[in-house]
């Protein structure tokens, strides 16, 4: 293994132990798992679950890694987080927030004929897949879940501007997903960013600034207080 592949993996296994733990003497209802979406920001106590915990003034625990994926092999770093999947933690979870399949396709395919990709996380009817699968684990055990859309970048330089039609495809089976099951709530972060406008960007253009993370926390939240 290079030297370079060995410090990307022990960078990987140090975000991962970022994670929350249940709270000593708590039992908190609600747990996140996925992707950099979610874990962006968790350092400065201002990610996505963060702003969920504050508006709702409750903790929530948060299991997410950057660079984590839907279908992922390796058994080391998956077991370490980077496997969302195996990021779930033993709780008595009234809700989970998730999202993830966007490093998927940008890893696994490019975003260049990810037809089969596509597929594999999801069907076209949204009944079959890893995505799927992994909400009916997570729906079995009795929590209701919030799957959390990707922002789109504003068209201001973004590494990712090609991805958007694969990531307006991933959604719309979400959505048919959502449709099948009254506790599954996906939330769509698709005209969040006004064009144009990088303040919902980190400096990456890829990732979700603190304004943007701050306005989908609160999207969650109201969800959570709705239901």
């Amino acid at each position: 293994m290079s030297l370079l592949r060995c410090l990307l993996l022990s960078c990987l296994l140090l975000l991962s132990a970022c994670g929350d733990t249940v709270p000593a003497g708590q039992s908190p209802r609600i747990l996140a798992m996925g992707d950099s979406l979610l874990a962006w920001h968790r350092l400065v106590g201002k990610s996505i679950p963060d702003m969920v915990a504050r508006e709702l003034q409750e903790p929530v625990v948060d299991r997410s890694v950057s660079a984590a994926r839907i279908i992922y092999k390796l058994p080391v770093s998956g077991a370490a987080g980077m496997n969302i999947r195996k990021q779930y933690t033993s709780g008595e979870w009234d809700w989970v927030i998730v999202n993830g399949g966007g490093n998927d396709l940008w890893f696994g395919c490019g975003c260049f004929a990810c037809d089969r990709k596509m597929d594999k996380l999801i069907s076209s009817d949204g009944r079959s897949g890893a995505i799927p699968a992994m909400l009916s684990d997570l729906r079995a055990t009795g929590a209701r879940i919030i799957y959390v859309g990707y922002l789109r970048s504003p068209g201001a330089g973004s590494l990712i501007e090609h991805c958007r039609d694969e990531g307006d495809e991933l959604e719309t089976r979400i959505t048919r997903l959502a449709e099948l099951d009254a506790g599954i709530f996906f939330l769509s972060n698709r005209d969040l960013v006004p064009h144009g406008d990088r303040s919902y960007h980190a400096p990456d253009m890829i990732h979700p600034s603190v304004k943007a993370s701050g306005e989908i926390g609160r999207k969650v939240a109201e969800i959570i207080r709705a239901n």
